[in-house]
């Protein structure tokens, strides 16, 4: 799907009904996208792992389930993009949401402008990554296939977040020299660095956990202190 060929699903889960109403009408009058709306974590997840979205937007503080109960339990079963409300200033909440598999995180309350430029930034990606013929990335003993968005270490599939996937696809495109946070936040994530934001880390130390060290024992992806991260060649 194209952002513009077909309606955008949205699955907006958050307890703060007006808030959510106004989500609902600034993106029904943005144009080509339909909001299905739940109230609380556990009509979230069912719903989540019921339909069909193609981002869902998941507010921390919720009952029944909060945020992060709800995320562990939707990962389990789903890969769909998940972007995280967070208390502004938290970022206890915002790394957290990312250990657990969120793709990014808006912080609240969020101007709805920023809210909908960062769907649009996920619906690029995927769609970009779609596009790609699938003839795969091989370095050393990871192979990455674009086309089915997959990921193997020696004969092993790795399961990866949309997010951690383009961070790790940006850094083996150039394997073996420094890749900046700048660069991997723009490429993988669709937006700039803020001077406190820690999401690259974030998602490297995920890398480095699901793929673990090279046969010959090194680290896989370096950090080179004041430049950004390396992928051995």
């Amino acid at each position: 799907m194209t952002i513009n060929e077909a309606v955008t699903r949205i699955l907006i889960v958050d307890d703060d009904k007006e808030f959510v109403q106004l989500i609902d009408e600034f993106l029904t009058a943005e144009g080509g996208f339909a909001v299905t709306a739940r109230h609380d974590g556990e009509a979230g997840v069912a719903a989540a792992l019921d339909g069909s979205f193609d981002v869902i937007v998941l507010d921390v503080g919720m009952p029944r389930l909060n945020g992060f109960e709800a995320l562990k339990l939707i990962r389990q079963q789903s890969s769909t993009p998940v972007i995280m409300l967070t208390a502004r200033g938290d970022d206890i909440d915002r790394i957290l949401g990312l250990e657990i598999g969120a793709d990014d995180y808006v912080p609240k309350p969020c101007n709805l402008r920023e809210l909908t430029a960062r769907i649009r930034a996920i619906l690029r990606r995927a769609q970009t990554t779609e596009a790609v013929e699938e003839t795969g990335l091989t370095v050393g003993d990871l192979r990455i296939e674009p086309g089915s968005h997959s990921v193997f270490c020696g004969d092993t599939l790795v399961a990866l977040t949309g997010a951690e996937f383009l961070v790790l696809e940006t850094l083996v495109q150039a394997a073996g020299e420094v890749v900046d946070k700048n660069t991997i936040m723009r490429s993988a994530l669709g937006r700039r660095s803020g001077p406190f934001d820690r999401s690259v880390d974030v998602h490297v130390a995920h890398l480095r956990k699901k793929l673990g060290p090279l046969p010959n024992g090194q680290q896989r992806i370096k950090t080179v202190r004041g430049r950004g991260y390396l992928y051995v060649a």
